[in-house]
């Protein structure tokens, strides 16, 4: 093996591969890395999922606050339309002829 061989990336890579498999304390950086790569990918999924639940309810809470104003509308607009009605049909009589 030439000394040229050792500069080329393929060989390079495959070097600290080796080293990185062989070496007890660079299996222990690569291991504790990955523990809280881990760590952290599972605290970042559990506050996504909790900002989505908060967001979830606070629409459901707005959903039914409008619901119940809409129906408290309904409700006023009818009782105003039937008083209106009642005025109107008391008073006097219709001819459709």
């Amino acid at each position: 093996m030439a000394l040229e061989d050792f500069v080329d990336p393929e060989v390079g890579i495959a070097v600290a591969a080796t080293a990185l498999v062989t070496s007890p304390q660079a299996r222990n950086f690569i291991r504790r890395g990955l523990v809280y790569g881990l760590a952290g990918a599972f605290k970042l999924g559990d506050a996504v999922s909790s900002g989505a639940r908060g967001m979830a309810e606070s629409a459901q809470q707005a959903a039914a606050s409008t619901t119940g104003a809409a129906q408290e509308v309904t409700t006023e607009a009818r009782t105003t339309s039937r008083g209106r009605q009642g005025a109107r049909g008391s008073g006097g009589t219709t001819t459709n002829e």
